[in-house]
């Protein structure tokens, strides 16, 4: 023993050698340290936020999860969750009978939250029972453990067009379109919201539930597939939906799930039979009925309607239309150059994924932008002038640059909504958005200094020097697509399909668009902005109306 003690006393003496030591000695003590923080943390986590996705054998049920967020894998958990001694308020037990499933809309929201809820597009309608037999909301799913937020969870459930959003356990976000349990006690739901401190998120085995006041509300959805309405059956039913089946425990799923086998778009409801087939002039879906029409509850699910004989249940599979999907050059090169302007954010992009689906031929740009290029727009590495493209996109107002275009398609869109548009493009990219810091600092006030003119003068410029302008305002286009978009195309010199233009309908959207819930929780226009702005809209109003054309809407500002 004295030898060995002897040898490592020459052994340390050695400089180098014990200076090293030491520093190994010192980061394997550290990490030893830090690990043990680690595995302390984990096993408070786990006592206290269990997920609510158990199975009835305690593994994670990992089916429905993760779209976003993080989602964490623990084996063998209890079937029964247990929360923080502190947030154990109320009973658990089975909720009481005979409340009403879907309308408790009977509190305002609770802590500093309410005022951002108020100024978004979502009511809170109560906190609802839930657990894995039995799901309140049957639609997507995600889980953030650090940061969920109310806002965070609306937004993605609108987003992919869900009627409702629920938030449980402070961490879990469900999406749905019908509430399927009952009412829960307000107590009940307790627990803050991981990404905010002030709002709540449900509770153990309950949600706060919202529903989403969405723009459109043709973009209900019932899990994949878009709620289009309730309509009357058509006249001719061999050529409207030329596919059908009789099912004897009807539900949605089943026969969404018959149509989209049968690969056709549209799943129709009526009773007992399902229907299938895509929009055509037999059957537009332009025409809906009352809903009440078409409550006719389903044989195989009692919280689901199924239509009956006379009025149809139709909801838009995943299956895609491609009747307008096919894209090309022009056969023979145009001797016409026609323009497509637009101030920007006025929804170009859009109204050429309209054009290029309605008409069959690509659309061409001014400039050139990679993103939309690898996004299907190959008309971006023409040339403007090549003439092989139906129509350039251009946001160019000088005299020169209008008057080199022989005709033109003119966007105009609310100002107020064009700048934030452009302003998110700018800073966030074509279907992201600029962060608080960019809203909140210099950038917001100095664009709109400068890009408010320019709103007025890139449509007074097209309207004074413009050879042949056909004016579209771009919310018109949005609440009557076809009728607006047969104009656009027969402008353009082609003969209009309406089967094609009815398929247009099904797949509006294209890759580049914004979700329709989110905004800011402020209004980013002072008082001064509006005052200009305002006077920029009257003299574009007045301007139009001078040429017998139709003037601004009348929601861009009161007049």
């Amino acid at each position: 023993m004295a030898r060995l003690l002897l040898k490592l006393q020459r052994y340390f003496r050695r400089k180098p050698v014990r200076f090293f030591s030491f520093i190994i000695l010192y980061l394997t003590a550290g990490s030893l340290v830090f690990l043990h923080s680690g595995f302390a943390g984990e096993t408070t986590e786990t006592v206290k936020e269990p997920l609510a996705s158990e199975t009835i054998n305690g593994d994670l049920d990992v089916q429905n999860l993760g779209l976003i967020g993080r989602v964490f894998k623990e084996a063998q958990r209890p079937s029964k969750r247990y929360g923080p001694p502190w947030l154990k308020t109320g009973s658990l037990d089975a909720p009481e009978k005979g409340r009403d499933y879907a309308s408790s809309w009977s509190r305002a929201l609770k802590g500093k939250g309410s005022r951002d809820q108020e100024e978004s597009r979502a009511k809170y309608i109560g906190c609802y029972t839930d657990n894995t037999q039995q799901r309140a909301l049957r639609g997507t799913s995600f889980f953030d453990y650090r940061k969920m937020t109310v806002f965070r969870c609306q937004d993605n459930c609108a987003e992919r067009g869900y009627m409702y959003a629920g938030l449980e356990f402070g961490a879990e976000c469900y999406c749905g379109h019908k509430i399927q349990t009952p009412n829960a006690s307000e107590s009940e739901c307790n627990m803050e919201c991981k990404g905010e401190k002030n709002n709540i998120c449900g509770g153990a085995n309950r949600l706060s539930i919202y529903r989403l006041e969405l723009s459109q509300e043709s973009a209900r959805r019932y899990g994949s597939a878009i709620f289009k309405g309730c309509f009357h059956k058509p006249d001719n039913m061999s050529l409207a939906l030329p596919v059908g089946v009789l099912m004897t425990n009807m539900s949605v799923d089943k026969c969404v799930d018959f149509c989209t086998e049968k690969e056709y778009s549209l799943a129709v409801l009526a009773g007992q039979n399902c229907h299938c087939g895509f929009p055509s002039v037999h059957f537009t879906l332009h025409e809906r009925e009352d809903e009440q029409l078409c409550m006719h509850r389903c044989s195989g699910e009692e919280f689901e309607s199924c239509g009956n004989e006379d009025y149809f249940v139709v909801y838009q599979t995943q299956v895609q239309d491609n009747r307008c999907m096919d894209r090309r050059f022009l056969p023979t090169r145009s001797k016409q150059l026609i323009g497509l302007a637009s101030f920007p954010g006025a929804g170009n992009t859009w109204a050429r994924h309209l054009i290029e689906l309605a008409t069959g031929y690509y659309t061409g740009s001014y400039y050139f932008d990679g993103s939309l290029y690898n996004k299907g727009f190959k008309g971006e590495r023409e040339h403007w002038r090549s003439g092989r493209t139906i129509c350039i996109k251009t946001h160019e107002s000088g005299k020169k640059e209008i008057e080199t275009f022989d005709a033109a398609i003119l966007m105009i869109r609310n100002p107020y909504k064009a700048l934030m548009a452009e302003f998110n493009r700018k800073y966030g990219g074509h279907i992201g958005f600029a962060s608080q810091a960019h809203w909140k600092g210099k950038e917001w006030p100095e664009f709109v200094k400068n890009y408010a003119p320019w709103w007025a003068s890139h449509t007074l410029d097209w309207l004074k020097y413009g050879k042949n302008v056909h004016v579209i305002h771009f919310e018109s286009l949005k609440q009557q697509l076809f009728h607006h978009l047969k104009k656009m195309v027969t402008f353009l010199g082609l003969v209009v399909s309406e089967d094609r233009l009815l398929c247009v309908e099904g797949q509006k959207d294209g890759n580049f668009k914004r979700s329709g819930l989110r905004k800011l929780e402020y209004d980013p226009y002072t008082p001064e902005m509006r005052k200009a702005i305002n006077g920029f809209i009257k003299t574009v109003d007045l301007a139009l109306r001078r040429r017998n054309l139709t003037g601004v809407p009348d929601d861009y500002a009161p007049r």
